[in-house]
């Protein structure tokens, strides 16, 4: 979310009758967002905010980031960077705090009382973005300073500040005229309440689904951890005695992965690929009427269509520049998943299983290929991976890197019970960095997935003196059961490390602006920080400093580390070809100009069918339930991001391989180029000065051990 386009509308327009009667003091008082925040590093005081805290802090934020506005748009001297575009940047801070823990706690610790908050808050929101961005005085000082730009002596930070800014505002409607710019505030207002409703059927879909087993023989091949988490699950729900299966990854995934009972897998298979497909929580409609609404958006600020219009600011440039990334990948994904098949079935056959290899199989019979040819048994490595082992792998690599230092404060505020804070220092003169946050566990206020944020971003003050950012990471994880700790599978690990390599980019950022801070940078280059540092999870150099059994202590042995690497590029056809499916099916909807309903599976299957999409396999979110594109616009015509920062943390990791993965050298250089950057220079510029030379796409190839498939 654009710095200067959080908000809703004004205090006034939606105060309830009896509002007067508060003073505002009486507010100020009783509201901890309205208070300053007395906790370490301004970390949110979790303890002290309710749910009736939201709207009336939101509001007031509303009411105060308005007096900023005006106070910009009528200052009576010349526009200049500092009155104009760095008071915007600073502008709208009580809106931010509010909007950042909402968007956290509704995220991962939601309550039917926050989604009834919620059906406001984000209305408000979305209406206070537009009354901002289409402001005609205050788009005309930026307008004036775009023009001049070059005759300025901004600095380079600052020049760019300024044009993405500009773009911003016509992207949000200022070049319109009055009838236009009342036609985009209807349609933003309408696309927010259909992101509420694709989000909320989602969150109850999942949480609806279940499947119960009564004996426990019906669970053969599943490691005995997952048996306790589902006994656990079914105690939880009243049902003592029995198994309760949820859609949960934790859940999901070894069902489909060890499950010897082929119709348990269709069952999860089917429930999981059908989610909010049907019923009450029914996303089909909730698209269709997206699809419009963003098709409406689009032509009306002069692009062809919504993938142009969200492609149009970001590296790629073009739906089909995106495109030509995808195919290139395509052809050698299918070939290899056929090959998968192929080997899936000969041994299928070879057991007399009777079957043909359905997509239900692909899982099951994939980690039989794997143990047959590897010797590799994900049961007995996720042993090594306790999660507090790989949350101490990530520290370990992060002090050896950038020299950074991770300290657990049991006393500092957290908004939930399991959530761990840490105090990140600099290792050498103790200097506070960022506080980090993770929250590692499933839980049914929790949606899905995993990902980082930020409760507080960085900035740097007049006065040469920094705030630092407080970044948190959420994810899904196998949960610890009894005396078992948290065990993760292989994919499990990998994540962790993406969301830390997140966490990252935010914690070491040392841009001077809030808008340019962190993560605020071109939606293609977000996942290189985090991408990259995937490389480290299952290197030999690294996992011999973390990767211990979590009884015995014993470092992973060299024998299964020999086998984790022959095995790493093992069922890439498959994963690949899911996750490039879901961005081609992603930009096809991008393209799209519906006048009327979409039949949603009609267009998944025409896509499936156009690409050559092996049946076994399917996209790796089908639309019902793909939240990246649906559940806001943040990755809307942009899931390829994932493989194109694929090609550059690839190709820029070659430079870590070839100098030592922990060379201080490279590592300083990563840090200063694109860590701390943020968003202050242009991608490209960053990465070569990094690198030295532009990415191609053989090193993604090589990694995904596909380049033999072209």
């Amino acid at each position: 979310m654009k710095k200067i386009l959080t908000g809703a509308v004004a205090l006034c327009l939606a105060l309830p009758p009896l509002a007067a009667q508060n003073t505002s003091s009486d507010v100020k008082q009783n509201n901890p967002f309205l208070q300053e925040y007395t906790t370490p590093y301004q970390i949110p005081p979790f303890s002290l905010i309710k749910n009736e805290h939201y709207l009336p802090a939101l509001k007031e934020g509303i009411s105060r980031h308005n007096a900023e506005i005006a106070a910009i748009a009528g200052n009576p001297e010349a526009p200049t960077f500092a009155n104009t575009v760095l008071a915007l940047d600073r502008a709208g801070a009580l809106v931010e705090r509010v909007v950042m823990v909402y968007a956290a706690l509704s995220e991962s610790n939601s309550s039917p009382e926050l989604q009834a908050v919620a059906e406001e808050f984000e209305p408000l929101l979305a209406a206070h973005s537009d009354e901002v961005s289409m402001n005609p005085a205050l788009f005309a000082r930026v307008k004036k300073l775009y023009d001049s730009r070059d005759k300025l002596g901004l600095d380079s930070d600052q020049k760019l500040m300024l044009e993405h800014l500009y773009k911003d505002f016509v992207r949000s409607g200022a070049l319109l005229d009055e009838k236009g710019q009342a036609e985009l505030k209807a349609i933003n207002g309408e696309l927010a309440d259909l992101y509420l409703k694709f989000n909320k059927n989602l969150l109850a879909a999942t949480n609806d689904f279940q499947i119960v087993v009564d004996d426990k023989a019906e669970l053969a091949g599943l490691p005995q951890s997952n048996i306790d988490v589902a006994a656990d699950e079914a105690r939880a729900r009243g049902l003592e005695g029995k198994y309760v299966l949820t859609l949960h990854a934790p859940s999901r995934l070894p069902v489909l992965q060890y499950a010897n009972n082929r119709d348990l897998r269709r069952r999860m298979y089917q429930g999981y690929t059908t989610l909010a497909s049907s019923g009450q929580y029914d996303n089909r409609p909730v698209i269709s009427k997206i699809l419009q609404a963003r098709s409406k958006k689009a032509r009306l600020l002069g692009f062809k269509d919504y993938g142009s219009f969200m492609t149009d600011n970001v590296m790629a440039g073009s739906v089909k520049a995106a495109e030509d990334l995808l195919m290139q990948i395509w052809g050698p994904a299918v070939k290899r998943a056929n090959e998968e098949v192929r080997e899936m079935q000969a041994l299928a056959d070879k057991e007399k299983a009777g079957i043909k290899i359905a997509p239900w199989d692909y899982a099951y019979y994939n980690e039989k290929v794997r143990r047959k040819k590897y010797n590799l048994d994900e049961a007995k490595v996720r042993a090594y991976f306790a999660v507090d082992s790989v949350r101490n792998g990530i520290f370990t690599m992060a002090e050896k890197l950038y020299n950074i230092k991770f300290t657990e404060k049991t006393d500092w505020p957290k908004y939930y019970d399991e959530v761990k804070v840490y105090d990140v220092t600099d290792a050498t003169n103790g200097e506070h960095i960022a506080v980090f946050m993770t929250d590692y566990f499933p839980r049914a206020s929790k949606r899905q997935g995993a990902w980082m944020s930020e409760f507080k971003g960085s900035w740097v003050n007049d006065d040469g003196t920094a705030d630092r950012p407080v970044i948190y990471n959420v994810g899904n994880f196998s949960k610890p059961t009894g005396d078992t700790p948290s065990l993760l599978t292989i994919d499990e690990v990998e994540t962790m490390f993406h969301e830390f390599g997140h966490g990252l980019h935010g914690m070491l950022s040392r841009a001077r602006y809030k808008g340019q801070a962190g993560t605020n940078v071109d939606r293609d280059f977000v996942e290189l920080p985090s991408q990259i540092h995937e490389h480290w999870a299952f290197h030999p150099d690294m996992l011999k400093l973390y990767a211990r059994h979590w009884q015995t202590g014993e470092v992973i042995p060299a024998d299964m580390v020999k086998k984790l690497q022959e095995a790493s590029t093992h069922n890439m056809g498959f994963r690949t070809t899911e996750l490039v499916g879901a961005a081609l099916l992603d930009l096809q909807y991008g393209k799209l100009n519906p006048e009327g309903e979409t039949d949603v599976e009609a267009f998944e299957n025409a896509v499936s069918k156009q690409l050559g999409m092996p049946a076994e396999i399917t996209y790796r979110y089908r639309s019902p339930y793909f939240k990246h594109i649906f559940g806001s616009d943040g990755y809307a015509s942009g899931y390829y991001t994932y493989l194109w920062a694929e090609v550059l943390d690839c190709d820029g990791f070659e430079k870590f391989a070839e100098n030592g993965i922990f060379d201080p050298a490279t590592a300083k250089s990563f840090r200063e180029n694109i860590l701390e950057k943020g968003g202050s220079v242009e991608p490209m510029e960053l990465y070569l000065r990094f690198r030295g030379h532009k990415p191609e796409v053989k090193a993604l190839l090589k990694k995904r051990g596909l380049d033999a498939a072209n």
